[in-house]
């Protein structure tokens, strides 16, 4: 069939259904000989190569959302990346990030790759995914996937889409809802590196305590007291970056894990992910 015989209709609709320009659409019916089915595929496959081509490019901006399940005991975190600010304000695209999470809660898989090949409207996220690069002409990926599970998941989304938390609460009571929020919105302000010290990673340790010994060093102080130096400042950097002991923000007279036993002497937080832009 040669391009004389593509209609604009043809072309119109075509456009409707993959979202891809007017002219991608005309060239990819007269390439499939005016097989509609076959045009879709070879916009799909321009999607894929489109997307291949952008895999260097950066895609810092996006939508993070965070959704909980209705028995509060499952929670996932996605990340949709994207290259400029348009794209990620876009509602189709917001809108798409929530699709996403919708299906991670449903399906619950354990990785970003599994979650590529979870179905979504009659296809899979990966296909959906690759045809949204060939509509949009951005690199678009999911950049971070988190799940929690525990007795009480609350989450909380910040800045407008920026950021979303989820927080574990070791208590399986609604009531509870409200003070796990809370700390999900400190999790959200404060950015602790762990819940508690004994969860800190060894790195992170080995590096503050030689940046507490080169600071008490630069400051004149003898060589065998560094380390006790060290140490003192290694249990300030604990307060101050694992959530159950830094200062609750509403609050500042209570840790995050003493706020937690107003509320029942048992109640603390048993984990949590914070998944952000940037």
């Amino acid at each position: 069939m040669s391009e004389v015989n593509i209609s604009a209709s043809a072309v119109k609709e075509l456009r409707e259904q993959t979202g891809v320009g007017m002219m991608d659409c005309k060239k990819a019916l007269v390439e499939a000989e005016g097989d509609f089915d076959k045009a879709i595929e070879l916009l799909r496959l321009r999607g894929q190569k489109m997307s291949e081509k952008r895999a260097d490019r950066d895609a810092k901006e996006g939508v993070v959302i965070a959704l909980v399940s209705g028995d509060n005991q499952r929670g996932v975190v996605v990340r949709l990346s994207c290259e400029t600010d348009f794209v990620s304000k876009n509602e189709d695209f917001i809108q798409l990030t929530k699709d996403i999470t919708a299906a991670a809660l449903s399906h619950f898989p354990a990785t970003a790759e599994e979650l590529l090949t979870m179905p979504m409207n009659g296809s899979t996220i990966g296909t959906i995914l690759t045809e949204q690069v060939a509509r949009i002409g951005e690199k678009i990926e999911i950049a971070d996937y988190q799940t929690l599970e525990a007795p009480l998941v609350t989450s909380y989304i910040h800045m407008g889409n920026k950021a979303g938390v989820l927080v574990g609460l070791n208590l399986a009571d609604e009531k509870y809802v409200e003070a796990g929020r809370d700390a999900a919105m400190q999790v959200a302000a404060m950015k602790p590196v762990a819940l508690d010290k004994d969860d800190v990673p060894q790195d992170i340790i080995a590096k503050e305590i030689e940046i507490g010994k080169e600071i008490a060093r630069n400051e004149g102080k003898a060589e065998e007291m560094l380390e006790k130096i060290a140490i003192g400042k290694l249990n300030k950097f604990f307060k101050d970056n694992t959530l159950l002991n830094q200062i609750f923000v509403k609050d500042g007279k209570l840790s995050v894990a003493e706020y937690l036993k107003t509320k029942n002497p048992e109640l603390t937080a048993i984990g949590f992910k914070h998944v952000k832009l940037g």
